[in-house]
């Protein structure tokens, strides 16, 4: 059904719509390779008894969600996607989030997903899985291409929940970073279900910043920023945090964070804007590539 007041729905569009209703759907079922990788190193390299049985219990959920064709998590999450548009795509980024928000619902009803989305203040449900400004899509345009690529990164509650924002002062310099980063970690103890991923922003603003340390969590695990300062940042961050003991889900040991990632920009002189986003064990991703002629390849590992 074409969009109300949007006129008929071009076919590079209904090819969007396909994707996103794919993606969503794909991303909370079939968890990526690195991210199985790193489950099983770690359930390899913990030491407390607890901690093994929860990796354990982690792994073979992950087993039965494959072989059931299944969700790995009740949790669907809110619908959050990454959007590279070619300058040369032929479909508005305006008819983009029209055919994103149609393939939101679609995997909503067609699977079916639980519906998470709700009125900030009332509570009351806003529909499947959109509503206000729901889905989120994050846009970066790109010259000299005609084509679009589009990630789906379902975020979950538990862990979005441990989100934190401190505007430290320059002088903090990098142990600053690092004592906050902590601190935050710590804090949240097992209430982000670890071992997961860290992610941190560090640099622009305020809101950016935390923009940042959200496309952090959206990295396959291990990768390294090209930075080579900010890369010895993330090596330092993971070491320090996994010698918090927190472990996994919080019952102690050796394995508290999968990988710890960062990236960041450039900030005004008296600025140091520090932001932290948690992404739980099942750090759920899927990623399409669209092209102008309506082509569509799928990826696990973007």
């Amino acid at each position: 059904m074409d969009a109300v007041g949007a006129g008929p729905v071009r076919p590079v569009e209904r090819v969007v719509e396909d994707a996103a209703a794919y993606l969503y759907v794909w991303a909370l079922k079939d968890i990526p390779q690195d991210l199985r990788d790193a489950l099983g190193a770690a359930r390899e390299r913990e030491t407390s008894v607890p901690g093994r049985r929860v990796l354990d219990t982690i792994v073979r959920n992950v087993e039965v969600a494959d072989r059931e064709d299944n969700l790995v998590c009740q949790d669907t999450g809110i619908a959050v996607y990454y959007c590279r548009v070619g300058e040369g795509f032929p479909l508005h980024p305006a008819r983009i989030y029209e055919a994103l928000r149609r393939g939101t619902e679609r995997a909503t009803v067609e699977h079916p997903l639980r519906s998470n989305t709700v009125h900030t203040l009332t509570r009351q449900n806003t529909g499947p899985n959109v509503g206000y400004r729901v889905p989120i899509v994050h846009w970066e345009f790109v010259t000299g291409r005609d084509d679009l690529d589009v990630k789906c990164v379902p975020k979950g509650s538990g862990s979005e929940n441990m989100s934190f924002l401190r505007m430290c002062v320059p002088a903090d310099g990098v142990a600053g970073i690092k004592r906050f980063v902590l601190d935050s970690i710590v804090g949240a103890g097992g209430k982000p279900c670890p071992p997961g991923i860290v992610g941190v922003g560090i640099g622009g603003t305020a809101d950016y910043a935390m923009h940042l340390a959200k496309e952090a969590i959206a990295r396959p695990i291990g990768t390294r920023n090209p930075d080579p300062e900010v890369a010895r940042l993330e090596d330092d961050l993971y070491g320090l945090l996994n010698e918090t003991g927190i472990g996994p889900m919080g019952l102690g040991g050796d394995v508290t964070v999968l990988q710890c990632h960062v990236e960041h920009a450039d900030t005004h002189m008296t600025l140091n804007p520090v932001a932290v986003n948690y992404q739980c064990w099942a750090a759920r991703r899927a990623s399409a590539h669209v092209t102008a002629d309506g082509d569509v390849r799928y990826d696990r590992d973007a």
